[in-house]
Order: structure tokens, then C-alpha cells, then sequence
């Protein structure tokens, strides 16, 4: 699949999901298989640019490219100031938010809450794109949004055709609307609608956990590529089940014990170095709880997991109940509630 000037290795994508695909995640799951993936957001706010949480996010040393930044704002000038210094810092793509239903976001007419002015979504398209174009040509701008603003006001087929008209490159369609948030099962048939009616790569995401939801979806919908985020929470290799199975029609083995626990080794590791020990310890133990989901002892270990301030003895205690699975067996075995 190309993008821009971009050959991308396969059609499964890292979504960007805020406190979660971070470098270190966006690594991870390159290795295992994603074949693309979106930072975290950044936000357009010219006062927050230098602040500890955005260089974090904008440090790129050593990632797989092509390097996508997603920004999120309201204001056409600071969304094109923002994505140019996102350029200048390494971005190789630039992906705008419009499809973020969180209230924080929204609640400062950003993300998802602007597909209710159509007018503005076209202004900062073009604003963002003609500025990208004049300094930077070969750097594409792509976009996600929702299917629209509530169930009675689905207007992802108006937007997309703005994007079209904008220069945007890329679409990617969350298949619910803002008012959903993430409740319910999404829905394919406006994302379909939309391929039909563009000629731009067109990008379904919205519960694909599974192999098989995977090409359920892309048969469902036409669409070019799929973006996975939540299944991918504590289990990155989803991306390397799909494609196997997309190839061939059959699934790969479940990774063993041994093996999760060296991807988590890897991950917490590289999670450290990239935060810190005071950041990196706390922010950890959400992917660490993700990762053990279900395991049987589960519940007692992220009690015991949550009381731990230090990045040595969260690893040496992760190994440890690890270490314990396997003395069991060697393949995973879910015995909790997932």
C-alpha cells in the first residue's frame, strides 16, 4: 500500500490511542507485525508544544518509518503551525483528530466535536494541507474521523468528500459516531458508503479483535487498510495473527508463556528507558495489567503490582508470576473473566 512516498509493508495499523502508543508501544508492534502506526495525539496549542508531554510524544529517535504525528485543535492557523513543527521535529506524515470523542477534547471543539461544523473541518483541511504543500510536497496529510456526530446526524460521506476536495491522502473512519463514544458495536456500512463514493485509501477501525473480525470487516466495508487499537492492549501480536491469517486462512499458534514474557520483557524495558523510573514504573502497570488479563492469579498480582514504586522490582515481580504460569504450562490459560 502507498502512501505518499511511502511503501508500506502491509494494510494493518497501530491506532493512536492517547497514553497508550507511545514510542516504545509503537515499536513493539511494528515488530509484531503492524505494518504502520499514528503517534499520540498532539495538541495544536502553541503554549503546550514545549512541555514535557509533548516533546515525549514527539520524540521519534530510532522509530520504524515512516513516522506519523497525529494533532488535534480547532484553529486552522495553529493546527498548519503545529503540523509544520511536527515536520521540522520528523514527522513523515501528519494525521489531523477529528475523530476523538473524549470530553476534554471535544469540550474545546476539537476531535470528534468538529464534524458538526463542516465549514471549519474544511477550513483547517486546507489551511493544514496548503501550508504542508508549500514548504514540505512529498509529506502526506491524512485524517480520522468519526461516522458523525450522533446516529441522527451521520455526515461521514460530507466530510470525506471535503477531505477529498483538501488534498487529504488518507482516510480513516472509527465506525461510531462522537455521541457513541466507544459503546455498542461499530458499524461498517457508512465506511463502505464512503469507499465507494472516494478515491483516496480509505482505513476501517472499530472492533477488529480477531482474525476473523478482521476480514469480516474488509469484506464488509472495501476498505484499503484496517487500524487496530484496544485488542492490541496487552496483546501486540494480534497484528502478526491477522495477517497470517489474511494470507492464508489459517491461525497461527497462541504464543506460548515464554514468549509473552519476553515481548513484556522487551516492552517494559524499552517503557523505562523512554519514561524514566518515577513515570516509567506508574505508567507501566496499565500495559502490565493489560498483559495479564484474564491469567489465572491475575486479580491478586495487579493488586500487589499497583503497591510497587520501583522499575527493578515491578520487572523482577512480573517475572516472577510468569515464571509461575509456566511451571503449570507453557500455553496460556484464561480462567478469569477477560
Amino acid at each position: 500500500m502507498k502512501l505518499g512516498p511511502y511503501t508500506l509493508p502491509n494494510h494493518l495499523f497501530v491506532a493512536p490511542m492517547a497514553g497508550v502508543t507511545d514510542r516504545p508501544f509503537r515499536q513493539l508492534c511494528k515488530r509484531l507485525g503492524a505494518g504502520y502506526a499514528v503517534s499520540e495525539m498532539i495538541a495544536s496549542n502553541a503554549m503546550l508544544w514545549n512541555s514535557p508531554k509533548t516533546l515525549r510524544r514527539a520524540n521519534h529517535d530510532g522509530e520504524v518509518e515512516p513516522i506519523s504525528v497525529q494533532i488535534a485543535g480547532a484553529d486552522p492557523d495553529m493546527m498548519a503551525e503545529a503540523a509544520l513543527l511536527n515536520v521540522d521535529r520528523g514527522a513523515q506524515i501528519i494525521d489531523i483528530n477529528m475523530g476523538c470523542p473524549a470530553k476534554k477534547v471535544c469540550n474545546v471543539a476539537s476531535g470528534s466535536a468538529l464534524l458538526k461544523d463542516e465549514v471549519l473541518v474544511g477550513r483547517i483541511l486546507e489551511r493544514i494541507v496548503s501550508s504542508i504543500k508549500k514548504d514540505h510536497p512529498l509529506v502526506p496529510v491524512t485524517l480520522k474521523i468519526r461516522t458523525g456526530w450522533d446516529r441522527d446526524n451521520k455526515n461521514a460521506l460530507n466530510i470525506a468528500r471535503i477531505a477529498v476536495n483538501s488534498g487529504i491522502e488518507m482516510l480513516t473512519i472509527h465506525g461510531r459516531t462522537k455521541a457513541d463514544l466507544y459503546r455498542g458495536e461499530a458499524e461498517y456500512d457508512t465506511i463502505a458508503a464512503v469507499k465507494a463514493a472516494i478515491n483516496i485509501p480509505v482505513v476501517a477501525n472499530g472492533d477488529i479483535n480477531s482474525p476473523e473480525k478482521a476480514a469480516f470487516v474488509l469484506q464488509q466495508t472495501g476498505a484499503d487498510a484496517l487500524m487496530i487499537g484496544r485488542a492490541a492492549q496487552g496483546r501486540p501480536w494480534i497484528f502478526r495473527e491477522i495477517l497470517y491469517f489474511l494470507e492464508t486462512g489459517e491461525h497461527l499458534p497462541a504464543p506460548k508463556i515464554s514468549e509473552i514474557q519476553d515481548i513484556m520483557n522487551h516492552h517494559l524495558l524499552d517503557h523505562y528507558s523512554f519514561y524514566g523510573e518515577y513515570a516509567g514504573v506508574r505508567t507501566a502497570r496499565k500495559h502490565i495489567a493489560w498483559y495479564c488479563k484474564g491469567l489465572k492469579g491475575s486479580h491478586v498480582f495487579k493488586q500487589h503490582m499497583n503497591t510497587i514504586d520501583d522499575c527493578q522490582e515491578q520487572l523482577k515481580t512480573v517475572n516472577h508470576f510468569f515464571d509461575s504460569l509456566k511451571q503449570e504450562s507453557e500455553h496460556l490459560i484464561y480462567l478469569e473473566a477477560a
